[in-house]
């Protein structure tokens, strides 16, 4: 039974849960981000396990936005060229019979460190396909008036699945196994692909373009657009600085504190709270400063996030840590996909949000890589304190790549049928 349209609302907070489709799509997204979360801290626990290399388990974190950096200019075509709900509904089983595989191949005993981190990256890809569909189709969901609260409240659920999820997969491995946290991870993707089969947007049929003549499009826009390119360097560098925290928590966890899986799940959970905190009033305060003035702190927090991370010598002023680092990444990440929605034209939509999630997340992917390296030749505070001058060195761009002004790029024009 598709789900039915409702009047438009008023643009308040929380005005997005007034419409059904938003409704059952979050709270689906919600326990699909939570069973990722736990797999994540699976994966990540499994391989400090199997492997002392700080690469590697840097890179099991880095597996969901590594196919982002080398798929997601092709999967923002194809969102682009397909209907974007179709194309979820791919992603989402692709991903549950891969989770399903991890799971019976720990369950066996029959993995190790290069199969896990292939697996790792196979779901990656399905986020990689999914991600610019999902993040275009909000526009489906919600009317005009309500899309950065829209966005707001989709940051919110990720980030309310990183508060809960790391926390449960910690107790979970050390109650069972990794093999659990892989099996919820395949079992939470069923809700999201029942909704999305029941959902029937109103939309136009998507104007179809050869897949390199699309991709070509999308690019030269982003590379014609002054506001978008802002707004990609933006990305670029916050997302190369935030990867040394990120990708290096379960090696900080497991090897500066001596923590248990439990402590690391606890690691990740601060930083989802912080995410949480932030993107409640994020919005208001956007209002109000501007995105750059947003963007600018958020990287300000972060950078002392790092520094608190670096000196850390125990669990608790760790999971403060990460606290503010949750901060620093919602601030920054939410303001820069707002920016970015409101300034792409709806036919090249996924593109304009692939090329950006690829920059962004690429360099992600690129700072995983790179501060690994750096843990593994050195120590990871000191690489902690590398990533934190790196974020210090970008906040120049203050003044040579500002953040769009409120109208500078805007486009309004935006379907109002919604379902």
């Amino acid at each position: 039974m598709p789900i039915e349209p409702i009047p438009r609302s008023g643009g308040t907070t929380l005005a997005p849960f007034k419409y059904p489709a938003f409704r059952a799509i979050w709270t689906a997204n919600l326990f699909s981000n939570v069973g990722s979360m736990i797999q994540s801290v699976g994966a990540a626990w499994l391989m400090t396990e199997l492997t002392t290399s700080h690469v590697l388990i840097a890179l099991v974190q880095a597996s969901a936005t590594i196919p982002i950096l080398l798929l997601g200019v092709f999967a923002g075509a194809i969102a682009d060229n397909y209907d974007r709900r179709r194309v979820m509904l791919a992603a989402q089983c692709g991903m549950l019979v891969v989770s399903a595989v991890l799971a019976v191949l720990s369950f066996n005993g029959d993995i190790g460190p290069w199969s896990l981190l292939t697996l790792t990256l196979m779901v990656g890809m399905g986020t990689a396909l999914n991600g610019p569909a999902w993040q275009a189709s909000v526009r489906l969901q919600v009317a005009a008036a309500d899309l950065p609260q829209a966005i707001s409240l989709n940051a919110i659920s990720f980030n309310l699945a990183r508060s809960v999820g790391p926390a449960l997969g910690g107790i979970l491995i050390s109650l069972w196994s990794p093999t659990l946290a892989f099996g919820l991870n395949a079992v939470s993707y069923l809700g999201m692909i029942v909704v999305l089969a029941r959902w029937r947007p109103e939309s136009l049929p998507p104007m179809r373009e050869p897949m390199m003549a699309a991709i070509g499009r999308g690019l030269r826009f982003c590379a014609g657009s002054s506001p978008i390119r802002k707004v990609l360097v933006r990305g670029l560098c916050m997302g190369i600085g935030a990867a040394g925290l990120q990708a290096l928590v379960p090696s900080i966890a497991r090897d500066m504190l001596r923590g248990s899986e439990l402590d690391y799940g606890l690691m990740l959970g601060g930083f989802g709270i912080g995410s949480i905190v932030t993107a409640i009033w994020v919005a208001k305060v956007r209002r109000r400063f501007g995105s750059e003035a947003v963007v600018t702190a958020a990287a300000g927090i972060f950078i002392v996030a790092l520094m608190l991370m670096a000196s850390a010598n125990s669990i608790a002023l760790a999971i403060c840590a990460s606290f503010l680092g949750g901060m620093g990444w919602a601030g920054a990440m939410t303001s820069l996909n707002v920016a970015m929605q409101l300034r792409s034209p709806e036919d090249i939509l996924g593109r304009c949000l692939s090329i950006y999630q690829a920059v962004t997340f690429g360099g992600m992917a690129l700072g995983a890589w790179a501060w690994g390296t750096v843990a593994d030749l050195t120590s990871l505070p000191t690489a902690l304190h590398g990533a934190a001058l790196w974020l210090t060195l970008t906040l120049s761009l203050h003044f040579f790549a500002p953040m769009p002004t409120r109208e500078e790029g805007r486009l309004d024009v935006i379907p109002e049928k919604r379902t």
